[in-house]
């Protein structure tokens, strides 16, 4: 039996991920097993997850993926585990759509049929907390409401108006948590520094499950949630698996580059690439001499390799290696961070010009501000490593660079945002090398995997 939970807050910078980051290692350390999950495209908060929980955070989201491939990742992952949490994005109904809540923790909260433990900032507010945590307990009467932890509480005095007004609002009251500025942890692009670069970050993560057990009541958090049976759904062969030769059933070998500058990348796309059969090897763009031998395709995540420019660069016989692939006709896909790998050179925002692959002949730019972000709905307008012409994929974008000017190659992609369609070219086609901003997500047309892994054979 499974408890679940979903973590959401009145708004952003409320303190959730602190939250959760500490609830996840409280947990663990009354040795229960839990499954942490991300609702939204963020990368950097699962891996922060993982390092709370012992265990591999999933992405989540509404708008990308239909409500039954959120389901099953959610029950893949959460399957036999003691207690499952789900840390939304933004405020609880912040989604991209106004009228639907695609997208909003709200809606994943319903998908799933999640308890939502409500985060509020405290500071500066008394009675009017009741008004506050009143109206969301209200606004969506299909929303179970688990409770509410205020966060940033001050002194006694505070803490009895915090009381009062949970009582006012009729909702439970599951954590008074004390201001706590030295836990907080600095931004970098979207949402919090990855894992990997954030110096401390375990010690950080015992500091806050101790905050959380001072000021949660993890007892009655607990007996405020569901028992539930979650069963795994069973995965099937998207293709079978072709024979190498003589010998045992192999599948292609997909290489995927892995390290501080290429760590942005939803592990479901990876589990439905083995699924249609691929056999996947990671490498390091920053510290291997070369590929691994015997790929038969490549996938270049994003990440931050503007952080890690001059390595990357310095790699002379990786990028030797990674040109050489791309121009064998070999099937590769690069995405955000693995695109601007491939391009010509790429300016990291501090003087610096880098020396990059040189596939396509453009240079990324490192800007102040981000060039663009959103969710994306791409369409192919051309045949390419993930799919035919006429398929349609979704995923997210977010990006502080931008092309000096587009590639002179094919572009594969006709992007739709919020709004309707995108203009400007998106999808760089050379060969058969695919190159994008977009970061797509598999689930969200699972015949990209078995297409990319067709294309390997």
């Amino acid at each position: 039996m499974t408890k679940i939970l979903l973590i959401s807050g009145t708004r952003s910078g409320c303190g959730k991920t602190s939250l959760t980051l500490g609830l996840l290692a409280a947990l663990r350390r009354r040795g229960l097993a839990v499954a942490p999950f991300k609702a939204g495209p963020d990368f950097i908060d699962p891996g922060l997850h993982a390092l709370a929980a012992g265990r591999e955070s999933l992405n989540l989201d509404t708008w990308m993926l239909p409500p039954q491939a959120n389901r099953e990742i959610f029950a893949r992952q959460a399957a036999g585990a003691d207690m499952a949490v789900v840390e939304g994005a933004m405020g609880l109904f912040d989604g991209a759509d106004a009228d639907a809540g695609l997208g909003s923790a709200a809606h994943l909260a319903k998908v799933l049929d999640a308890p939502v433990l409500l985060v509020a900032d405290a500071s500066g507010m008394g009675q009017s907390a009741a008004a506050l945590v009143s109206g969301f307990a209200r606004f969506d009467p299909e929303l179970s409401l688990a409770g509410v932890a205020f966060n940033r509480v001050g002194g006694p005095g505070h803490r009895d108006i915090l009381i009062q007004a949970a009582a006012r609002a009729g909702t439970r009251l599951l954590g008074l948590l004390p201001k706590a500025p030295d836990l907080a942890m600095p931004a970098r692009h979207l949402g919090l520094v990855t894992a990997q670069d954030q110096q401390g970050i375990e010690q950080a993560i015992q500091r806050l499950a101790d905050w959380v057990e001072q000021g949660m009541d993890l007892d009655a958090l607990l007996a405020a949630l569901p028992d539930r049976t979650l069963r795994a759904p069973t995965d099937t062969p998207i293709v079978d698996a072709p024979v190498a030769g003589d010998g045992p059933l192999l599948g292609p070998l997909l290489g995927v580059a892995r390290d501080r500058a290429f760590c942005f990348l939803y592990a479901d796309n990876l589990r439905l690439l083995e699924q249609a059969g691929a056999r996947i090897v990671f490498f390091s763009p920053l510290e291997d001499p070369g590929l691994p031998p015997g790929l038969d395709g490549l996938y270049l995540p994003g990440g931050y390799p503007e952080l890690h420019a001059g390595a990357l660069s310095a790699n002379a016989p990786m990028l030797a290696d990674v040109r050489a692939f791309c121009a064998s006709g070999r099937p590769v896909y690069a995405e955000c961070g693995g695109f601007m790998y491939l391009c010509e050179a790429l300016e990291d925002g501090r003087g610096g010009r880098w020396p990059m692959a040189g596939v396509f002949d453009c240079a990324a730019v490192m800007g102040q501000r981000f060039a663009a972000l959103g969710y994306r709905e791409a369409r192919l307008t051309a045949d390419t490593p993930l799919g035919q012409a006429g398929s349609v994929a979704r995923g997210h974008e977010f990006h502080y660079s931008h092309l000096d000017a587009p590639p002179v190659v094919p572009t594969a992609y006709a992007l739709s945002g919020r709004s309707g369609p995108l203009p400007g070219p998106e999808g760089f086609l050379r060969g058969n090398t695919l190159g994008s901003y977009v970061h797509l997500h598999f689930a969200s047309n699972p015949a990209l995997a078995a297409h990319f892994v067709g294309a390997m054979r």
